[in-house]
């Protein structure tokens, strides 16, 4: 795979409205894995769900269809999709004829899964498809309210501590922001921690999650970050990181990891997506 500044982010570019696959641009996720240390050895399962909200095309008499596309990549695959890549793929469906909303999801499918490495889920559904979504906060408590002083915008783990009783607690945050490491723009999104075993301090999580802010790194290492940094220091037996992050060109981001659960929370869009 090429490095990022082969790769149309941060760039400007064109915007083809006709069917082009090899605008797509893989991402190796074995680099940050390593900075982290897991790159030998995934200690959770998880996925990256990504909604398209402006997914259009032709009929084959050129009448335009749209649909909100969810696209569900495994965490095991070897790459991740750079999002501006994807943008613009899917936009080149605008004015493509095709004969149904089917032929559509497979032709998207075989592709994302070529340039991932894996088998990619595609789901298409008409916009005014009833009862699909739901808006909302993520489950948990939100720690929002907690007091804290912090002057650190840079992944500090030192600041995870857990001690005392074992509890089984979700909790969640709408604080969290991180930035993207090609164009500096910011990523803001709601990020939800659910876990069984020694407490962990609230106020030590929210100066932790806050410490993201400046950080530069996709959406998918933030959150596999955080996984491992709280697995790490705060030895909970069961966990899982789940991000619902703002979109950006039509289209929002949300890894989920965990070691005990199959699942993220269903059909939840936070508020801001």
């Amino acid at each position: 795979m090429t490095g990022l500044d082969h790769s149309a982010l941060g760039k400007a570019t064109t915007f083809p409205d006709r069917y082009v696959p090899s605008l797509l641009f893989p991402v190796d996720r074995d680099g940050q894995r390593r900075a982290i240390g897991v790159h030998d050895r995934l200690p959770f399962d998880g996925a990256d769900l990504w909604t398209a909200y402006e997914l259009s095309w032709l009929d084959t008499r050129g009448k335009p269809q749209a649909a909100i596309g969810e696209l569900r990549v495994p965490c095991h695959s070897p790459a991740l999709i750079e999002s501006k890549s994807l943008k613009l793929y899917l936009g080149s469906f605008a004015q493509e004829p095709l004969e149904t909303r089917d032929e559509v999801a497979r032709r998207i499918q075989a592709d994302l899964s070529a340039v991932c490495g894996a088998r990619v889920a595609v789901a298409l559904t008409p916009p005014d498809w009833p009862g699909t979504r739901t808006d909302g906060d993520l489950p948990g408590e939100s720690i929002d309210t907690v007091a804290i002083a912090t002057d650190v915008y840079d992944p500090d783990p030192a600041a995870l501590v857990s001690a005392g009783s074992e509890v089984e607690e979700t909790l969640r945050t709408a604080l969290f922001r991180s930035r993207c490491p090609v164009t500096g723009q910011p990523d803001c999104g709601d990020v939800m921690v659910r876990y069984r075993g020694p407490r962990i301090e609230r106020d030590g999580l929210l100066r932790y999650l806050v410490s993201y802010r400046c950080h530069a790194a996709f959406h998918e290492s933030c959150i596999e970050r955080i996984f491992v940094d709280l697995l790490q220091r705060c030895e909970p037996q069961a966990l899982t990181v789940y991000a619902r992050f703002m979109r950006r060109g039509g289209i929002d981001i949300n890894p989920f990891r965990s070691n005990f659960e199959a699942e993220p929370p269903a059909a939840v869009r936070t508020r801001r997506q």
